[in-house]
């Protein structure tokens, strides 16, 4: 399906219905972005907590080529709760909807009905409670798509912070990194800040697994056996990558003056430092995927659902980024179909 609007069209999916993403969507009703929101979630969810929270919205059912309504609506795709949600009190019933919404703007990406989608926060718990094995959102995304490689990448604080690895246990981080894997998440990093990002020449720092980087192999040998040799192909591939770096020291100011991106080994050696530097507006990205996907960088907050007592500043961050991501790849698109050569001319 062609994109019909000059203003990307993002899929916003509301996440835990008994968390805050409902009440994330319902304030979005009032707010301006240059670019489409389209809510997949549950219409009479959304309009009780509108009521919890003393909101009043419209809820328009979204049309594509529709043209965006005016403040205090909300583009609406409506996707049926399983069972009513009560804020604070998540059901697992509940979690084949939250999937069904993931798998709806998926889809909607993929065929070209929107340009980008934008993920609410969802409970690991309670969708597992259901006996779906579920450990995020991004190896879920990569699983549908049948992507074999993706990166976990948070933005915020004027930082960019990638994994290596992401939802593992700390015991079983070295043996799941290896060259190959290593390799090919390096790559994916370049080309997105490329193509997605706008970078031209992406710099991009990597740490050690280790203390001090392994200390030359004395506090670990993963640093000799698996980074140093990719970064080594990589760098003669012209790509570059500066690095292993001991992670203690690889957030200071000299270094981070020039790149344009780090990549750490594992959840908790990275992410801290970006959260500290932008926790209420950071933003989740997945790259590598055939799709752009933004996400809140917090959890669903039960306890503050239906309360008011909530920080939008991260969702309205990531919708940001999803737009930027948009335009990005739509002007590269667009200079890509303006020096194309037409069949048969030489």
């Amino acid at each position: 399906m062609a994109r019909a609007n000059s203003v990307p069209t993002l899929a916003l999916t509301a996440g835990e219905p008994a968390g805050i993403g409902p009440d994330l969507c319902v304030l979005l009703a009032h707010r301006k972005f240059r670019a489409q929101v389209v809510v997949i979630a549950d219409k009479t969810l959304l309009a009780e907590r509108a009521l919890m929270l003393k909101k009043k919205i419209n809820l328009v059912d979204f049309a594509a080529g529709m043209k965006t309504p005016a403040s205090g609506s909300l583009l609406i795709l409506h996707q049926p709760l399983a069972k009513p949600a009560v804020a604070g009190k998540p059901d697992s019933a509940n979690s084949g909807y939250v999937l069904r919404t993931l798998q709806r703007a998926l889809q909607g990406c993929l065929e070209k009905q929107f340009d980008a989608m934008v993920t609410g926060p969802v409970h690991k718990g309670v969708i597992n409670d259901a006996g779906i094995p579920f450990t995020g959102h991004t190896e879920y995304l990569a699983q549908q798509t049948a992507t074999k490689h993706v990166v976990m990448m948070l933005v915020g604080g004027g930082l960019r912070v990638a994994l290596a690895t992401t939802h593992l246990a700390l015991k079983n981080v070295p043996a799941a990194l290896s060259r190959n894997d290593l390799e090919c998440k390096l790559r994916i990093l370049q080309h997105d800040l490329a193509s997605r990002f706008g970078i031209a020449a992406p710099r991009i720092l990597v740490a050690g697994l280790n203390p001090h980087a392994g200390e030359y192999g004395y506090l670990g040998d993963e640093e000799q056996r698996v980074i140093i040799p990719v970064l080594t192909k990589l760098r003669i591939d012209g790509i570059d990558v500066q690095g292993p770096l001991p992670a203690d020291t690889l957030f200071t100011r000299e270094h981070l003056r020039n790149c344009d991106c780090v990549l750490t080994m594992y959840h908790d050696q990275g992410l801290p430092v970006v959260k500290y530097a932008s926790f209420g507006s950071g933003v989740n990205v997945t790259l590598g995927l055939p799709v752009i996907r933004t996400s809140v960088d917090h959890g669903t907050a039960l306890e503050r659902a239906g309360t008011g007592k909530i920080d939008s500043g991260s969702l309205w961050s990531a919708i940001r980024l999803a737009r930027q991501l948009s335009n990005n790849v739509r002007r590269r698109e667009t200079r890509s179909a303006i020096h194309a050569v037409p069949a048969g001319i030489e």
